[in-house]
């Protein structure tokens, strides 16, 4: 079956795609525990589906350590977002504002994330005192563990926050408007 024009899309280069994909140049040793959290995800999830699926006989504790894990997951590779500087943040409004609000616009929006991680922080500190004595349903584990993971890697994301603000307080405003608007 053809493509009808209007579903076709010339200006997408997939010849591209497998180079793209085998550049790991971006991945740092700071990545080595979301790779691995992601492994030991798949391969609990692929355990609770072989053992409800094929056995018929489903294992309780994957269910509630897939859970656990993801929330594990999302907080530690949200470090590595922060990290990098590719955390979900209005793009948009960059092209709508004069070049030399750029700068002071991009360390305004990370100053308000840096606190917004900080506040997710110590809401972590919060859970972990609430959950202090409790264990997890069918692990004989704490659930503070969960939350001190979450607490840890928002202290990690409020340091690389400060970090991006030093970076860009350092950077020419022309530059920070570039790196802005390229994507656009």
């Amino acid at each position: 079956m053809q493509d009808s024009p209007e579903f076709s899309h010339p200006e997408i280069d997939l010849s591209q795609m497998d180079i793209a994909s085998e550049d790991l140049s971006d991945v740092s040793p700071l990545d080595i525990p979301v790779i691995i959290l992601f492994v030991v995800l798949i391969l609990i999830v692929a355990t609770q589906f072989f053992t409800r699926y094929v056995l018929n006989d489903s294992l309780g504790w994957t269910e509630e350590m897939a859970r656990y894990l993801l929330i594990v997951l999302g907080f530690v590779g949200s470090v590595t977002c922060v990290r990098k500087g590719s955390h979900i943040y209005l793009e948009f409004f960059y092209r709508y504002v004069p070049r030399g609000a750029i700068k002071p616009m991009a360390v305004t929006v990370e100053m308000i994330t840096g606190f917004f991680f900080g506040y997710l922080g110590y809401l972590g500190l919060a859970m972990v005192e609430r959950t202090a004595g409790q264990k997890m349903i069918t692990v004989p584990w704490p659930k503070a563990i969960i939350w001190y993971v979450v607490m840890a890697a928002c202290v990690a994301m409020v340091l690389y926050t400060i970090r991006n603000i030093v970076r860009l307080i350092h950077t020419d405003a022309e530059d920070v408007a570039h790196n802005k608007l390229e994507n656009f």
